[in-house]
């Protein structure tokens, strides 16, 4: 999906701005997405967790493991479990970067996820995460001409996964936003074609750009743990 593609790369991003050093870095996913999203870090030489309930997900990651390199494979560990679960499953700070690309808004208590996620973070260890942006609910199906979508989202009560407040939910779980993306500001959910290279231009441009990125289809937040006190 165009969104993945986006998130890859923005993600290449702030790797390279928090992690200069390139890792090994640890990994957690929250939530298994694209299979070439866990494959990519391995290749790099990250050492990823896979945190994963869903019992097929975990077959189907295996089996594209099994057709990459020993040293990738042995790079990636595949743990049952919900991203809600992570605090349960891991120490405190076990992880230097930690992924919530496809998980957090099916969430029933996002607050208490992104607390878990950000409990087995290591202090100044990277968060992103990603989540629909429903102060653009209406607008999206809207430009696809599902009008009676567009109208059923002006309705719509719940309004947690906003810029706002989720800004409020990052830093009161000590992981404080730096830097915020919108992903899907041109493009519909439904365009599987391949991106075009101005297209993309276009996207990756709008999703750093005000006020574009506002109205964006998803928005990529990226959190930095706060070191641990001194004394």
């Amino acid at each position: 999906m165009i969104r993945h593609d986006l998130v890859a790369r923005q993600l290449d991003e702030q790797l390279a701005a928090h992690f200069p050093g390139g890792g090994p870095l640890t990994v957690l996913e929250a939530g298994l997405g694209p299979v070439e999203r866990t494959l990519r870090l391995a290749r790099a030489g990250h050492r990823v967790t896979g945190l994963e309930a869903d019992a097929a997900v975990h077959a189907y990651v295996g089996e594209a493991l099994d057709a990459e390199d020993a040293a990738v494979r042995e790079r990636v560990r595949l743990v049952q479990g919900g991203g809600q679960e992570a605090g349960a499953h891991f120490p405190p700070g076990t992880f230097d970067v930690v992924l919530c690309h496809d998980g957090l808004t099916a969430s029933h208590d996002p607050a208490s996820t992104l607390a878990g996620l950000a409990r087995v973070l290591a202090p100044g260890g990277l968060l992103s995460v990603m989540i629909r942006n429903d102060a653009a609910l209406a607008l999206h199906p809207a430009r696809a001409g599902d009008w009676e979508a567009a109208l059923a989202a002006f309705d719509f009560a719940e309004r947690a996964f906003r810029l706002e407040p989720m800004t409020s939910l990052l830093a009161g779980v000590g992981v404080p936003l730096r830097t915020w993306y919108g992903v899907q500001v041109f493009t519909p959910d439904d365009d599987r074609r391949a991106l075009l290279p101005r297209q993309l231009a276009a996207e990756e441009r709008a999703a750093r750009t005000d006020p574009y990125r506002g109205v964006a289809a998803y928005l990529h937040l990226c959190g930095l743990r706060r070191p641990a006190a001194v004394g």
